[in-house]
C-alpha cells in the first residue's frame, strides 16, 4: 500500500513539475517574439534552475519508487511531495506575476 502511495505522489509530482516547465516554456516564446518582452524573458531565465531542480527531484523520487523497502517509498514520498509543493509554489508565483485581464 505504501509503494502505491509513493508511486501516486512521484507521478503527481512529475505532473506538477512538467506543467511549471511547460508554462516557463510557453511565457520564453511568447516574450522572446514580442518587442519589449525581455524583463520578462530575463525572468524566465532565471527560474529556469528551479524548474530543473523540480524535475530532477520529481524524477529521483519516481526512481526511488521503484524500490521495493518500506524505507524507500517513504523517502519517495518525502522528496516527491517536496518537489510537487516546490513546482506547485513556483508556477503559481509566476502565473500571479503575470496575470492579466479579468
Amino acid at each position: 500500500m505504501l509503494n502505491l502511495i509513493a508511486w501516486i505522489v512521484a507521478l503527481a509530482s512529475i505532473a506538477a513539475a512538467l506543467g511549471h516547465a511547460g508554462y516557463l516554456a510557453m511565457l520564453g516564446s511568447v516574450a522572446n517574439k514580442r518587442a519589449g518582452g525581455e524583463p520578462v524573458a530575463r525572468y524566465v531565465r532565471s527560474r529556469w534552475p528551479v524548474a530543473g531542480g523540480a524535475a530532477a527531484g520529481a524524477l529521483l523520487s519516481l526512481l526511488v519508487a521503484s524500490g521495493d523497502s518500506a524505507a524507500a517509498d517513504v523517502f519517495a514520498i518525502l522528496i516527491g511531495g517536496g518537489s510537487g509543493f516546490v513546482a506547485t509554489k513556483a508556477l503559481q508565483s509566476t502565473q500571479q506575476r503575470y496575470r492579466t485581464g479579468g
